[in-house]
């Protein structure tokens, strides 16, 4: 069961860990940390994702199930709630490791099959069919005819660089990180690199945003660094507020010491002596885990005054937001931490010369942060061996939509997106047709088959006319209706426009009232109606230009990508909207034509029943009919009727 460490760890930990100044450690201690790892265990483990994903499915209840049979069994064993290992949909995750063997990898194991699972493993009587894979090392003993993990494609093809503790180790236990070699970089960077050195290396290395922006991580901190100020600040974002995407969330939950590390070399660099976790409200389960990792990063004296006798100060705070989407950009989040109404500013000034109360700041975003400790433990020639010419190092994605497999994935920079889709993800679920790739979230493009195998290069897509973004990925197959998915994006912005400037403002609001035109039959059949539906959407061309041209921040500037994407590369979707008056994946409810065969109608008066309009009528046993005025299109009555009487086109 875990337990929490005694002072003695705690003291071992400190004084024989952190504070020598060589990384070269007694056997007695290597020993040591390798039982705090868990590196050949002698007693059962049970790994048990935790993130959010997991607990929505159900884990807390599985581990719970867990614990209680391993007690009635009289087992003593250990159960590790760990954060998430990627595939969202092989929530809960568990992974079991008996002493001397590799781990095995189970998915959707939920409260009511833990116990035959576990009955299985213990008594090798294999359970199969939630069976994903082993896991292991050399000196452990293989299952026979099981497979590996990284046989399976959707980790074969990923390389977990920043994702490589997320699911394998307790992201609550300080102790279990600083055993796998946590904080010894920071610590090591404070004591024998400058300023200015840390900023080289990392320039070196050639990391760079992964915000969307791509903007090289090293310059960013050298401008703030050569800004003169008696004060300095850091600034994480982990707001991330593009609907579907989580990627930040999942780090913050699987691996939250490596992300503190990360901002705590990132403040040394710029020599900022106060640091700001912006995260959004609403998002209590990473909130705790952050919370509880700070505290005892301060406990372990690696925030604070005088960090180890270094002469470095830090102090770190979480700050929460109402949630705004405009606050992603950075002089708009700077105005929601200093109490004011998230609005973007013009620019220049930069954040990096008069940012947070006036004084230099840097904003990183969580990704970009995570890859920090690992280039000054690696070096950064290790980080450039990885990626393309000019985009070095590897991409998270949040992996969505319509693909077998989907969830937080993990590729270096260069593997092309066809990889993605047909490999990790292994293709379209119920075997239907790709139609598209929608990457970038409500401000992104789409991505379509012919364009598959660019490589995942901020570059590469700019000049494609394709916006990296902050790692929303959706795969769309030709369910989807694109005008309808681009007037999605459209409400969610018109939303979240602050409102500022004009052309967002009334941009997105004519934009969205256009497109909802566009899915709904016109109120006349006169070729009047549908010149104004064409003649709404050539005014969508303009205002999308006129916005690219005149917004204030990014998010107007922004907006209309999707509109514009879709319409250069799925027009004819647009004009079956407006002159055919239909919808061909039949999502549109304002343009679909329902009606009751009555050959097959029963007269059992069900549908008109549920209709929500009354728009059904008809005689008890006798076949009924609907009301084209009437009907909304919601589809009720198709849904509810048992005799296939009522047909959709």
């Amino acid at each position: 069961m875990k337990e929490n460490p005694d002072i003695d760890t705690r003291d071992f930990l400190i004084k024989d860990v952190l504070m020598r100044s060589s990384d070269t450690l007694q056997a007695s201690a290597e020993r040591r940390l390798a039982g705090i790892r868990r590196d050949k265990p002698s007693e059962p483990v049970i790994y048990i994702a935790s993130g959010s994903a997991a607990i929505i499915a159900g884990s807390e209840r599985s581990a719970a199930a867990a614990e209680q049979w391993l007690d009635e069994m009289g087992i003593n064993g250990h159960v590790v709630r760990t954060g998430c290992h990627g595939p969202s949909s092989f929530e809960p995750m568990v992974c079991i490791q008996l002493p001397g063997k590799n781990k095995l990898i189970f998915r959707n194991i939920t409260e009511e099959k833990v116990e035959p699972v576990l009955n299985g493993v213990f008594h090798n009587d294999m359970p199969e069919e939630d069976l994903v894979a082993q896991s292991g090392a050399t000196g452990f003993e293989a299952w026979h005819e099981i497979p590996f993990i990284e046989e399976i494609p959707f980790f074969k093809l990923q390389k977990r660089v920043v994702l490589g503790n997320c699911g394998s180790y307790d992201p609550e236990s300080i102790e279990e990180y600083i055993a796998r070699g946590g904080y010894r970089t920071f610590l090591k960077t404070i004591r024998n690199y400058t300023h200015e050195e840390v900023c080289d290396i990392v320039e070196r290395s050639g990391l760079r945003g992964r915000s969307g922006g791509g903007f090289t991580t090293g310059l960013k901190w050298k401008y703030a660094l050569n800004s003169a100020s008696d004060n300095r600040y850091l600034i994480c974002n982990a707001k991330e507020s593009d609907p579907g995407s989580y990627a930040d969330r999942s780090v913050l939950e699987g691996d939250p010491h490596r992300l503190i590390e990360g901002i705590c070399i990132a403040a040394y660099a710029t020599g900022a002596s106060n640091a700001v976790i912006y995260l959004k409200t609403g998002s209590p389960h990473p909130l705790a885990r952050l919370r509880k990792a700070l505290d005892a990063a301060k406990s372990y004296g690696i925030t604070g005054h005088n960090i180890y006798s270094s002469g470095f100060n830090l102090d770190i705070v979480i700050r929460e937001e109402a949630g705004a989407f405009v606050c992603g950009e950075e002089t708009a989040l700077i105005g929601s931490l200093e109490g004011r109404r998230g609005m973007p500013e013009l620019k220049p000034p930069y954040p990096t010369t008069s940012g947070l109360y006036g004084k230099p700041t840097v904003i990183n975003n969580v990704e970009t942060l995570m890859n920090v400790p690992l280039i000054m433990l690696h070096g950064p020639e290790w980080f450039r061996s990885m990626g393309t010419e000019t985009s070095k190092g590897t991409k998270l994605f949040s992996l969505g939509g319509r693909g077998r497999y989907t969830g937080l994935i993990e590729v270096e920079m260069g593997t092309t997106f066809r990889t993605i889709t047909e490999g990790i993800a292994d293709g379209i679920k119920e075997s239907r047709a790709f139609k598209t790739l929608q990457i970038g979230g409500p401000s992104g493009t789409f991505i379509t088959e012919e364009n598959l195998d660019l490589p995942v290069d901020f570059d590469v897509l700019r000049e494609n006319g394709i916006a990296m973004g902050s790692g929303g990925l959706i795969i769309i197959d030709e369910t989807t209706c694109m005008v309808d998915f681009v007037r999605f994006y459209m409400e969610f912005i018109h939303k979240e426009s602050c409102g500022k400037c004009i052309p967002c403002r009334e941009g997105t609001g004519r934009m969205l009232e256009i497109l909802e035109n566009i899915i709904r039959k016109p109120h006349s059949e006169d070729s009047n109606a549908t010149l104004e539906r064409f003649k709404g959407v050539m005014q969508l061309e303009t205002i999308a230009s006129v916005m690219k041209d005149t917004s204030l921040c990014g998010l107007g500037q922004t907006a209309p990508n999707p509109f514009i994407s879709a319409l250069a590369n799925y027009r004819e979707e647009f004009e079956e909207h407006i002159f055919d008056r239909r919808c061909r994946a039949n999502v549109c409810r304002g343009l679909r034509t329902f009606s009751i065969d009555v050959n097959r109608c029963t007269g059992c008066t069900v549908c008109a029943a549920r209709c929500p309009v009354n728009a059904i009528y008809g005689t008890r046993l006798q076949p009924f009919f609907i009301v084209e005025d009437k009907c909304i299109g919601c589809g009720v009555c198709y849904d509810v009727c048992k005799f296939s009487a009522v047909t959709v086109k």
